[in-house]
């Protein structure tokens, strides 16, 4: 049976898109290139429903655009799909890329069905997940400003021996003095910019606790905190990095979307493993070797037992069954000779799937 659906290659820019429209019973695409533009997008859905004999599908790459794109041609009644750029096929010695070239690669895929769609995310979560990166990127800037003032006091000969950026840290930086009014400035400076940058940290780490209290992320946040390593911030990027959560149909499917699974080439009778894939949700990964590095002691301290308090009881029970999973696991996994750092990597493995099975039940 012939196909009569029309596949569209989008090259989404800023300012411009290019677009590569495959019509039934065409071997060749129409290219042509229109703004980036809510207008111009209306009229190209028009155009490409005038033109084509059947259902219409466009895609493009996702990017620094967004879902925006996306949003705007399924409102004018057009289905639109985001691509997973690193899943894109590409042939071997092509060393050609221009923006037409692009479009039409994305349509002859999508027309294939070799392209894997990215799941976009509910305006809600999307803007909660903006706050939580907000918060990552703030955070960042504190250790910078902090790491930018401890140089300028070491080339002065200033060093300090304690902990840093305690209260008797901050005490010591106020007696400070030196001996030219510029120097002065520059450290003050400095010091306000820390404090800025601190203060802007402290006001959207509590906007996120706010939101954690609230619908849909109360429940599930409870149930990632009973987890020792999760607290709110924590639980709140879990949820908001893998919005949608029950696409993932099993443990290994979200082990390997954060790439936390071990590479493989293998052929025959030859069998290569290597290190993690480190594919997919680098912030996500990140977080969960963070937790893990908490996972190491088989014991909880009073701070888990008391956010554990007033939690469904299967939640408390898969936090402690991963407890006492993951201890064991590291130290059989450091006697046996791994570093330290690969042994935590696997425990994030198996963190992740304790995670997937707490998300799972029906009460989250």
């Amino acid at each position: 049976m012939e196909d009569r659906t029309t596949y569209v290659g989008l090259d989404v820019h800023k300012a411009t898109i290019m677009v590569a429209a495959l019509y039934s019973g065409h071997r060749e695409p129409e290219i042509w290139q229109v703004p980036n533009e809510r207008p111009a997008l209306a009229r190209l859905a028009r155009q490409l429903q005038r033109k084509a004999v059947g259902p219409v599908v466009c895609c493009y790459e996702a990017g620094q655009c967004g879902f925006t794109v996306q949003r705007q041609l399924q409102a004018v009644g057009v289905a639109c799909q985001v691509i997973a750029p690193s899943l894109i096929p590409v042939r071997p010695g092509d060393r050609i890329k221009t923006d037409r070239r692009d479009a039409r690669k994305l349509a002859e895929l999508l027309r294939a069905g070799l392209l894997r769609e990215v799941i976009p995310p509910q305006p809600q979560d999307e803007a909660a997940r903006d706050l939580t990166r907000a918060r990552e990127a703030a955070q960042q800037e504190v250790l910078r400003f902090r790491h930018r003032l401890d140089k300028m006091l070491v080339r002065k000969g200033l060093i300090y021996s304690g902990a840093r950026w305690k209260g008797l840290h901050r005490r010591w930086l106020r007696t400070l003095r030196f001996e030219h009014a510029v120097e002065r400035l520059v450290f003050e400076d400095a010091v306000v910019a820390v404090e800025v940058a601190e203060e802007r940290v402290k006001r959207l780490t509590a906007a996120v606790e706010e939101i954690s209290q609230q619908e849909p992320y109360r429940v599930p946040v409870g149930r990632l905190r009973c987890f020792r390593g999760i607290d709110t911030i924590t639980a709140m990027t879990l949820l908001t990095e893998l919005h949608g959560f029950g696409r993932f149909h099993s443990a290994r499917q979200l082990m390997g979307y954060v790439g936390l699974v071990q590479s493989e080439h293998s052929s025959g009778d030859t069998r290569r493993r290597g290190r993690i894939t480190r594919t997919g949700n680098g912030h996500v990964r990140r977080l969960l070797v963070e937790s893990a590095w908490n996972s190491r002691v088989p014991w909880q301290s009073r701070t888990v037992l008391c956010r554990r308090q007033g939690q469904p009881r299967d939640a408390i029970l898969i936090a402690e069954r991963a407890q006492r999973r993951l201890a064991a696991r590291y130290h059989y996994l450091v006697r046996r000779g791994k570093p330290k750092g690969k042994a935590v990597v696997a425990i994030a493995r198996e963190l992740t799937g304790f995670i997937w099975a707490t998300l799972q039940q029906p009460s989250a």
